[in-house]
């Protein structure tokens, strides 16, 4: 697949097969995602791969994170349901990939930079995904960035969630994208 291709048509997949993948292929988009430019070769970016019931991981932490805003007088039957229907979050596809930012401390590092590169190894990933036919949504949101999901992940310092990434086989056909010409985007300097 030509690169340009593999970028003007990778789309969100938010609908999966619920088909396993094999380790191989995440293997390889974890290979490609290793990849993404940084400064200084610090590679700074770990992956937690979810299949099974590691999953569990991932949906008790969304629990725990919701449940925080529930009333405290909530009914057992009520409150049981919103843990279960928080929990299924993370089993909407067979694989989820938590992309996380593991800042190295290293001399001159710059910690947005360190965050960038982190994102640019998640667009590596998705890119890779789509090239492979797997299909990837990166999610994110207020519990992304939680202490109890940095918690779930075990994660330190200034480690941090950047990407919740559901892979799986498509089950479904993407809209077409649209975007403004990059034309309309750029100013040149002369």
């Amino acid at each position: 697949m030509d690169i340009l291709e593999a970028i003007k048509g990778r789309r969100s997949i938010g609908k999966v097969k619920d088909e396993p993948v094999a380790r191989e292929l995440i293997e390889q988009i974890i290979e490609a995602a290793v990849w993404a430019p940084n400064h200084f070769h610090t590679e700074p970016w770990k992956f937690v791969v979810m299949t099974g019931e590691g999953r569990r991981t991932l949906g008790r932490a969304y629990a725990d994170i919701a449940a925080e805003g529930w009333a405290e007088d909530m009914p057992a039957d009520e409150r049981a349901d919103r843990i279960a229907r928080e929990e299924a979050k993370a089993f909407r596809s067979p694989v989820v990939i938590a992309a996380i930012s593991a800042p190295t401390g290293a001399p001159r590092t710059i910690l947005a930079e360190e965050r960038a590169a982190a994102h640019a190894a998640v667009q590596n990933l998705l890119l890779a995904a789509h090239a492979l036919g797997l299909g990837a949504v990166w999610r994110t949101g207020e519990p992304a960035y939680h202490p109890k999901m940095q918690a779930a992940f075990r994660l330190e310092g200034q480690e941090e969630v950047v990407g919740l990434i559901y892979v799986g086989y498509p089950d479904m056909t993407p809209p077409p994208a649209k975007r403004s010409p990059g034309t309309e985007k750029t100013a040149w300097l002369a």
